[in-house]
């Protein structure tokens, strides 16, 4: 049975959730779940997440379970909401150990179970799992960052951030972790899918010269068009591509707190003894920084 989709896009991190559903038994997953923050603010806020509930209640959905793709640096996860509405388990790839032992020291983040134990369900490549009675497969898809992975859901493929619109291209590999030789194999292995798959892409920043956004595309448009990965691209030529455009790249806006928060499955820090939450953001000098600059580490002035 092909399963229900239902996409959701979140303007503000151009991300694409997804609810997949089974229509024998009305059992359904979210994918990649968005909660909305404010960086200047601080302000955090659960009304895109509110709408993939209230959507599921209107249409008789029962969310069993949330997949993630990866860690994502763009969006904080609306995981933990989601699971507190509806009973639904947090499942991410395994390798999120990797991410975790990598980004943990970056902000000290000593609390931090580095074993993955927040999320209820460690995904190796080629687990399965069930959605009422439809079957998921889990792809391992390294190389944006070590712990991605793709679901893999009858004819359909949500591959998180490894691909995205043919006009657009793919996804960056500078992250802690990250590497385009890997990503481009992993790349090579869902292109190698029958052309007829669908893919459900994790984002969409409308190419030049496209007014629309889009995340729905085939293994066959990918491999005839895609402009960093088209039939005849050669691995080397892939690798030398991305690291010269990765070079120029901006740091995500939401980066930093996206990564404390979504490496924790989407929960935030404990709060405090004033009963306020934070979070950290490590501060280094520009490399032009003047002489005269205050030093960063009090014990520096000892």
């Amino acid at each position: 049975m092909t399963a229900f989709i239902q996409a959701f896009f979140h303007e503000p991190t151009n991300t694409i959730s997804y609810l997949v559903g089974d229509p024998a038994s009305r059992a359904a997953a979210v994918i990649d779940p968005v909660l909305d923050f404010d960086a200047t603010s601080g302000v955090a806020d659960t009304a895109s997440a509110e709408a993939v509930l209230a959507f599921a209640h209107e249409h008789d959905w029962q969310i069993a379970m949330v997949l993630e793709t990866h860690a994502h640096a763009d969006h904080l996860s609306a995981a933990p909401f989601i699971q507190t509405a509806t009973g639904a388990w947090i499942g991410i790839g395994a390798h999120i150990r990797e991410v975790q032992a990598l980004f943990g020291p970056v902000f000290a983040l000593n609390d931090l179970k580095a074993d993955g134990a927040d999320f209820d369900r460690l995904f190796e490549d080629g687990d399965r799992f069930a959605i009422g009675t439809l079957e998921g497969e889990v792809l391992h898809v390294p190389g944006h960052t070590p712990a991605d992975v793709a679901y893999r859901i009858g004819d359909a493929v949500f591959v998180g951030d490894t691909l995205f619109m043919p006009d657009y291209g793919t996804a960056r590999t500078d992250f802690p972790g990250g590497d385009a030789r890997t990503l481009h194999r992993s790349i090579r292995r869902l292109l190698s899918l029958p052309e007829a798959t669908r893919l459900f892409l994790c984002h969409d920043y409308k190419a030049p010269g496209r007014d629309d956004y889009r995340w729905e595309t085939t293994v066959g448009e990918q491999r005839r068009a895609n402009i960093h990965v088209h039939d005849g691209v050669t691995e080397d030529d892939f690798v030398m591509l991305r690291e010269q455009r990765d070079a120029g790249l901006a740091v995500p806006r939401l980066l930093l707190p996206s990564v404390q928060v979504n490496i924790r499955a989407g929960r935030f820090p404990r709060a405090e003894a004033n009963g306020t939450t934070y979070l950290r953001i490590p501060v280094k000098w520009h490399e032009d920084a003047g002489q005269g600059r205050p030093a960063l580490d009090p014990l520096a002035r000892q």
